[in-house]
């Protein structure tokens, strides 16, 4: 059985989104920010970084975005969200979540000006395609759950990322971002925008 440990808006949106993409069973462990859940003696003996997301695989704990991700693409490869058989392709994916993770993440805690350089990197590397790996990937995802802050927050334009909106469009229309989107709203949002 699967857990995952999230908070609404966090990091923890992206596999969130893939779990229901994969359309897998699995608990929900919904974190509050606010109450301070995520400091807790308990959830800090799962993750004593007391950040999200966690999954727990069968008890195990399995943190970061990127790897959590990465293990459920490999165990559900029937989702086709990371390609077998292609060292080419899966490094494309690879590179992706690389720049998101260490490039795009860190841009939003610098402000607004950061961030936008960020993304315009991102918009470069899209370059018009339709996903960020050619077919929709973990990548996908990974982007999206970050450009989706930039997006929402009242300062965010995105008329200066016409791709990445493009991007930020066709995601919004899957089931499985619309449900996440939709379960996490009800929750509420207790992450800062910037």
């Amino acid at each position: 059985m699967l857990t995952l440990y999230f908070a609404p808006g966090s990091s923890s949106m992206a596999p969130h989104i893939m779990l229901h993409e994969l359309g897998v069973p699995f608990e929900p462990r919904h974190l509050s920010f606010a109450r301070g859940d995520h400091k807790d003696p308990a959830y800090l003996a799962i993750n004593p970084e007391g950040k999200v997301p966690t999954l727990l695989i069968e008890g195990k704990p399995l943190t970061e975005v990127a790897g959590i991700l990465f293990y459920l693409a490999r165990t559900f490869p029937q989702a086709g969200l990371l390609p077998t058989n292609d060292p080419e392709a899966e490094a494309r994916i690879v590179s992706w979540m690389s720049f998101i993770a260490a490039t795009i993440h860190p841009a939003r805690r610098q402000g607004l000006g950061p961030q936008q350089a960020a993304l315009r990197l991102a918009e470069i590397r899209l370059a018009g395609a339709d996903w960020a790996a050619g077919a929709f990937s973990i990548a996908d995802i990974h982007l999206f759950r970050l450009y989706w802050r930039y997006a929402t927050a009242p300062d965010g334009d995105t008329s200066l990322f016409p791709a990445l909106t493009r991007h930020y469009e066709r995601m919004v229309a899957r089931d499985s971002v619309r449900r996440t989107i939709e379960i996490e709203a009800a929750l509420g949002y207790e992450v800062p925008v910037r």
